[in-house]
């Protein structure tokens, strides 16, 4: 079912509608979508180079309401309409043990690490922003951060590298993004913990 939901993902790049397709899964990735909107990213951006910063800019926008959106379900309908998403998807258990152990400063990091390299899921956090009643407004301002930082790093990639460095995001970015999310985190509790 998950290569049948990819595959459709992909083949929308390249329809007439497309953009509007990158901005719809954007959204829907940043609260109850499972496919990242990378996959939608990535062709359009290397079939049309010229406008791959167009393309950052609505995938940006459209993850940052999508994530307002996740916040706003976690916030007023975590038991109706949150709870049952994270359960279809299996990410409930991960949810609870970040619910549970998670302070503010934390989960604006995990914002911004989920917002980079997906770590945790983006929908999870913005969830769980909402749950936690994080201020709306630094969420939004975290939310842009992290998920323009992470369009416009492709961007620049595919105009000054092009079609080689598809390779490269595909099969290492997640791994060098991680990467440096775990860092980020080791970070945060190496200066929370030692003061």
């Amino acid at each position: 079912m998950l290569r049948r939901l990819y595959d459709w993902t992909l083949s929308l790049a390249a329809r007439k509608s497309a953009e509007w397709w990158l901005a719809f899964i954007a959204f829907v990735e940043s609260s109850v979508f499972l496919v990242p909107a990378d996959v939608l990213y990535l062709p359009m951006a290397l079939s049309r180079p010229d406008r791959a910063y167009r393309y950052a800019l609505v995938a940006t926008i459209a993850s940052v309401l999508g994530g307002i959106a996740g916040w706003y379900l976690g916030y007023y309908a975590y038991e109706s309409i949150a709870r049952p998403v994270l359960e279809f998807y299996g990410k409930f258990d991960e949810f609870e043990a970040l619910r549970t152990s998670s302070g503010m400063g934390f989960i604006l990091l995990m914002l911004v690490t989920s917002g980079v390299a997906h770590l945790p899921p983006i929908k999870v956090v913005t969830i769980l922003a909402g749950v936690m009643h994080v201020n709306l407004g630094l969420f939004i301002v975290s939310a842009i951060i992290a998920r323009g930082a992470r369009f416009f790093f492709l961007a620049w990639l595919l105009r000054r590298y092009g079609a080689p460095i598809r390779h490269f995001i595909e099969e290492r970015l997640g791994l060098i993004a991680g990467g440096a999310a775990a860092a980020l985190i080791v970070l945060y509790v190496a200066v929370r913990y030692a003061l």
